[in-house]
């Protein structure tokens, strides 16, 4: 089968297509195989690749394969699917450094697994399962009741658009960071007021404007950090996209970040929504696997909102 492997840290140049053999049924013990028809560009996958978490992974050395989101065929029967049925999942790269979605096939445990309702497509299949589960745990981290008021930074990125969503079907007054022109959409989407991006100052401005006596909490996937807890009522709750951007505790504000968990009982809800038009999803870009190292470079670039999907 085809893989694009990590042949060294560095540029989108190391990455390269290799082939290795197909796994077989039962190689391992309590994971099912899945064809792959595609997987995604995620923004960890270039981390990985540059080589920042070389120091905390010494183990790993290339090549390695990447990727998290999935979406393919099941080859191998699991608890409440069958064989043949169409399946998306994100792999939790980390718990199983190298062994990624850049791939043809790959084995998965089946709990990461949700079926995927015919109404929704491959391509936005496979851009739904990360960013989907982290922007949904975020809020449920939040922990915040129906009214509160949330600032969401990175809104206009695959996961803050997705928290937007998941925040406005929970009954949250958003506030949501946007890019230039994406004010009118992400309003469509669910948020109350919309601050364009700025300055850390002009931001904080903004949304104590439109929040006078501060937000109940803040998600922050665009990682602004410590900045943003001038927004935060005392005793609120801030919810940092990275561990590397958890601001120092103040006014006993609760501030942590979380590691997203695949969970395929909840992914199989998200999906359904989409099939519903409840929920909407972005993709950038479609890519062949072949062309993966354009997909990283245009990720980096910056420029595009939504996922850039690679396709098998």
């Amino acid at each position: 089968m085809r893989v694009v492997e990590v042949t060294a840290y560095g540029g989108p140049e190391v990455l390269r297509m290799a082939h290795r053999p197909e796994p077989e049924a039962g190689a391992v013990p309590g994971e099912v195989r899945v064809k792959l028809k595609a997987t995604t560009v995620n923004k960890a996958d270039l981390a990985i690749r540059a080589g920042e978490y070389a120091d905390v992974m010494p183990d790993l050395k290339p090549p390695f394969v990447l990727g998290f989101d999935f979406v393919g065929r099941l080859l191998d029967p699991a608890p409440g699917l069958a064989a043949g049925q169409r399946v998306a999942g994100f792999v939790p790269w980390f718990q199983r450094p190298g062994r990624g979605t850049y791939a043809e096939v790959i084995t998965v445990d089946p709990v990461w697994l949700a079926p995927v309702p015919d109404e929704v497509d491959v391509v936005d299949a496979a851009s739904v399962p990360f960013s989907s589960q982290a922007a949904h745990q975020a809020l449920e981290h939040l922990a915040l009741p129906e009214g509160s008021v949330v600032f969401i930074s990175g809104a206009s990125g695959v996961v803050g658009r997705f928290a937007v969503q998941h925040a406005a079907e929970r009954g949250l007054r958003v506030i949501a960071l946007s890019h230039e022109g994406g004010e009118g959409e992400l309003k469509v989407l669910g948020a109350e007021h919309v601050v364009r991006r700025d300055g850390p100052e002009v931001v904080v401005a903004e949304v104590l404007r439109h929040a006078p006596e501060g937000v109940h909490g803040v998600f922050d996937p665009a990682r602004m950090a410590d900045p943003l807890l001038a927004v935060v009522k005392d005793g609120g709750v801030f919810i940092a996209g990275h561990e590397s951007s958890v601001p120092e505790a103040e006014r006993d504000i609760r501030t942590h970040a979380f590691s997203t968990a695949s969970d395929g009982a909840r992914l199989k809800e998200i999906l359904e929504r989409v099939a519903e038009r409840r929920l909407t999803t972005q993709v950038a870009d479609v890519l062949p696997l072949e062309e993966a190292a354009e997909g990283h470079r245009r990720a980096e670039s910056g420029g595009r909102l939504g996922r850039i999907v690679l396709v098998m």
